[in-house]
């Protein structure tokens, strides 16, 4: 313990800029950080810090154990954060990004469930269709529909999804049932802009992607709004099977196409990259993990 003290304590006066700033900010006598950081050279044999009245630098063997030595801190601070938050309730502000109509149908009770569980977490939930940055936007956690794209971020599987391709019975009626894929190049097809690929919609043959291009009379950036306009009957449409398997089963849309759906997407919690994951986030992941599996996603 004493060398991880006199460890620590070289840290913090390069990083405070000086004894006297690291003895304020660390509640410690400048003369004991002094001692720590002499030990600490006598025992390595070797200068760390150049010291004048005005100035301090590190050496170049200064500069190199820096490197390793804060690294070696961070990693012992994380695993101290870690445990705690295992032990810990979780609690505090859990900023939570999630597509709105998901969000709305499906999610809501889930999570509001989460915090009957958890109370002394306060929840902000941002429902909204559009492409959030996680940092920048100071989120903890999004709940996204698709593969992971960004390798800056994490993500956690939460549960299995599929899509259903449709269209209204009247429509079908008019031009027939597309028997391919490439069917949807001549027929009217609605397009959400939210749907990853846009109009080009992507499925599978013989275990291959194939990506069709498709047009028709509307491009909107709502699933719903989309779906409304297939059951009017203007056209296909791609919809997550939340909000198709509702009107499949009372014959208001009618799935076509079905061997040739891609699979593999999942309900994801996307998180950014951190040594150290908040205990608020992994109880929410584990609570929508658990929550899902006896919930499924039709």
């Amino acid at each position: 313990m004493q060398d991880l003290a006199r460890i620590r304590a070289f840290v913090q006066v390069f990083d405070a800029g000086g004894f006297s700033s690291a003895a304020r900010l660390h509640g410690r006598s400048k003369a004991l950080l002094s001692k720590y950081v002499t030990d600490l050279e006598d025992y390595l044999g070797v200068r760390l810090m150049n010291r004048t009245t005005r100035k301090l630098s590190l050496t170049e063997a200064g500069e190199a154990y820096y490197r390793e030595a804060s690294s070696l801190l961070q990693q012992l601070d994380d695993l101290d954060a870690t445990i705690t938050d295992q032990t810990a309730e979780p609690r505090g502000m859990l900023r939570v990004s999630a597509p709105r109509n998901f969000g709305e149908s499906t999610l809501a009770p889930a999570i509001f469930e989460y915090l009957k569980k958890f109370p002394k977490v306060a929840l902000d939930l941002r429902l909204e269709d559009r492409y959030v940055d996680l940092v920048d936007e100071g989120i903890d956690v999004a709940l996204r529909i698709s593969t992971l794209a960004d390798s800056s971020l994490i993500a956690r599987k939460i549960a299995d999804m599929h899509v259903v391709v449709g269209a209204a019975p009247s429509l079908l009626k008019t031009l027939g049932t597309p028997k391919h894929p490439d069917d949807l190049r001549h027929l009217p097809c609605i397009v959400d802009v939210n749907l990853q690929g846009q109009s080009n919609w992507r499925f599978i043959e013989n275990d291959k992607t194939i990506s069709v291009p498709v047009t028709g009379p509307l491009r909107v950036n709502s699933p719903l709004a989309a779906r409304t306009a297939a059951v009017m009957g203007l056209g296909f449409v791609v919809l997550p099977s939340y909000l198709a398997d509702p009107l499949v089963a009372s014959g208001e849309l009618v799935p076509v196409l079905q061997g040739f759906l891609p699979t593999g997407q999942t309900l994801q919690a996307v998180y950014p990259h951190r040594r150290h994951l908040a205990g608020k986030v992994r109880a929410l992941i584990d609570h929508l993990v658990d929550w899902f599996a006896t919930h499924p996603i039709n």
